[in-house]
């Protein structure tokens, strides 16, 4: 899939520059700021670029940087949670649709929840993946909670995209554990470019203050909420409680141990059909043939790569696998549709009725 985005910047209330990226066309989907971000580096990413290849195959998606990271303005002095909402409402002023889909990853999740309490009628939809209502200081219950925190912040500042893969595996535990490495090695990269190490922490310090569960049971909109069950960043007690606490809300517990969901995960396809489905996108049925093999979802989507045309390398490179594991799984995908080649494979994608014969 080709993918391009378009950058532009707006301006904040305080003056500050944000960078927002935009790409695909259709239902608008906003994406709430969140820790990690860089809007020229996503589509070259082995994490970021498949959820710009999801999302915008049939919305416009947009993004932006918070304020002292990626292409956003890095020297600023005011890091706060309400210059953080101040951003949010600067973007959304550019969108011209009347309203759209605000999307909130981790503490993302905050920003949007009070976004769509500010300007309900802008918010069509709300979607909350792996957020929480309440910081980890906010939530800290004992003093060894309240010290986690507080070492947490204090590990950032001295090892934030440090090269010691100490540091490295670290930090990418807790947001990819399952992660291949070549994952792990851009989430490092990703690190050194986003933000200066004394930013990120006092960004994670702000975002430890987080407190809109009061203001969740206000909301009156149609809400998706989807959180990983083995989430090492965000405990899962937390999706429930926003879940709990939002009157209408749709749950939806996600077989991961992975903050940022990875295309080769079954979590991923689950979470991608729940929110076509939520937004009211109707995915195409599968012929069939494929139904009846029984592929599993990280090798259906291996198989959509081969109908596109991907050799074994490419598939590997948009993987992040080596050619090796592709060309075992492509094996078993063979042996499960009966098939022997890539073209007799290609065949049984078609729909049911591109592959019956014509009348004359």
């Amino acid at each position: 899939m080709k993918l391009s985005q378009s950058i532009r910047f707006c301006t904040s209330e305080d003056g500050t520059r944000i960078a927002v990226a935009s790409c695909g066309e259709g239902k608008v989907i906003v994406r709430a700021a969140h820790w990690l971000s860089h809007v020229d580096y996503d589509l070259e990413s082995p994490v970021w670029r498949p959820w710009l290849q999801a999302l915008s195959a049939h919305n416009q998606f947009v993004r932006y940087d918070p304020r002292g990271c990626g292409l956003s303005d890095r020297h600023v002095a005011d890091l706060s949670i309400e210059a953080w909402h101040a951003d949010l409402d600067a973007v959304t002023a550019t969108i011209e649709q009347p309203s759209f889909v605000l999307l909130g990853l981790s503490q993302g999740g905050a920003l949007s929840i009070a976004y769509a309490l500010r300007h309900p009628e802008r918010v069509s939809h709300l979607v909350l993946l792996n957020a929480y209502g309440q910081g980890a200081r906010v939530r800290a219950q004992t003093e060894a909670e309240r010290l986690e925190a507080e070492t947490l912040v204090n590990f950032v500042r001295i090892g934030w995209g440090r090269e010691n893969p100490a540091f490295c595996q670290f930090f990418t535990n807790l947001f990819i554990p399952n992660g291949t490495q070549e994952q792990h090695r851009w989430w490092g990269y990703l690190e050194r470019v986003t933000a200066s190490a004394d930013v990120a922490a006092r960004l994670l310090w702000q975002m430890q203050g987080i407190d809109v569960l009061d203001l969740a049971v206000k909301l009156r909109v149609p809400t998706l909420i989807a959180h990983s069950r083995g989430d090492m960043r965000v405990p899962f007690d937390e999706g429930c409680k926003l879940a709990a606490a939002i009157p209408g809300a749709r749950f939806l517990p996600l077989e991961s141990k992975n903050h940022v969901l990875l295309p080769t995960e079954p979590a991923w396809k689950v979470f991608q059909d729940e929110l076509d489905a939520f937004l009211g996108h109707e995915r195409p049925r599968q012929p069939r043939a494929i139904r009846e093999a029984g592929l599993t979802p990280a090798e259906a989507a291996l198989l959509d790569l081969v109908k596109q045309g991907l050799d074994n390398r490419a598939i590997a490179q948009r993987l992040s696998k080596s050619v090796k594991t592709v060309r075992n799984q492509l094996s078993m995908i063979f042996s499960k549709l009966g098939v022997h080649s890539r073209s007799q494979a290609i065949v049984m994608t078609l729909s049911d009725r591109e592959r019956a014969p014509q009348p004359d």
